[in-house]
């Protein structure tokens, strides 16, 4: 099976991974729609867990392309990029959008997703450093 997702580590801080996903996100003209605090929403019904949140980006040009193409792809969009703690480390994950084209075999959203891929790395890895 195909990797479906790009998981680096990093030694920065987390809250300073979560603010640095944030910048380069809008730094690439993707907007940033939404921070959940899983780890916060989980607490309020007594379940405790290292810090998680997942960081929800958009691209209106990119997300409206693939939309016209197959508007089934909704269920995939926005791309979430999940920043938690694990032994220790900060970890940065992303599922890899270019899985969209695996789903929705529709012509053209290959390119598009593959597009958007190069894109949300750059940020992973850029947020990461």
């Amino acid at each position: 099976m195909k990797d479906f997702q790009y998981k680096i580590e990093t030694t920065k801080e987390f809250d300073d991974v979560v603010r640095a996903v944030e910048q380069k996100a809008a730094e690439k003209q993707f907007r940033v729609l939404h921070v959940h605090d899983v780890a916060a929403t989980l607490a309020e019904k007594g379940f405790q867990r290292e810090p998680l949140k997942i960081v929800e980006i958009c691209n209106a040009r990119y997300a409206n392309e693939a939309l016209k193409q197959n508007v089934d792809v909704a269920v995939m969009l926005p791309c979430p990029i999940a920043v938690y703690t694990q032994g220790g480390k900060t970890v940065i994950n992303t599922m890899l959008p270019s899985l969209l084209a695996d789903f929705y075999p529709t012509p053209g959203l290959a390119s598009i997703a593959a597009e958007v891929e190069k894109i949300v790395l750059q940020i992973v890895t850029e947020a990461a450093a």
